[in-house]
């Protein structure tokens, strides 16, 4: 299994779905990258894809990725400073034990909808959606190797 093929293009569509759903709710900025691996560490690897996809460069820094790497089996939450200044703390703590209760199961996409879904409720509040508020990144899953 690899990256690619590790989501029915019926899945994508439900993430996709969800991504622009939680953003109705807020100004914030919702990606999520697949991979089939990586080394070393991997909030550091979530890091370094948050750059290349450019989720540092929003007007109010409050971009999230969810990062995946599908042979590792392991996940990361990224968010920009802009959302880190203003959420408590174990904010994306408590989102993470929700999706990594789905995950044991096997419910990867549930596990996924779940913490997209949390995300956009919980950033209505430190970052509430504007009458003006543009999509600034694109609602589609994007996948490395």
């Amino acid at each position: 299994m690899n990256a690619k093929s590790f989501l029915s293009p019926a899945e994508r569509e439900d993430i996709q779905r969800t991504i622009a759903e939680a953003e109705l709710q807020t100004s914030g900025e919702i990606r999520v990258h697949i991979e089939d691996t990586f080394k070393g560490d991997i909030m550091s690897r979530g890091q370094e894809v948050f750059k290349k996809l450019k989720m540092h460069e929003t007007n109010e820094h409050n971009g999230v990725l969810f990062y995946f790497a599908v042979r590792n089996r392991s996940f990361a939450i990224i968010a920009d400073a802009g959302i880190d200044e203003k959420v408590p703390e174990g904010f994306w703590e408590a989102i993470s034990k929700e999706m990594s209760s789905e995950f044991v199961q096997g419910r990867f996409v549930q596990g996924l909808i779940t913490g997209i879904s949390m995300s956009g409720e919980q950033l209505r509040f430190y970052f509430p959606r504007q009458t003006d508020d543009k999509n600034e990144l694109s609602n589609d899953i994007s996948f490395g190797e």
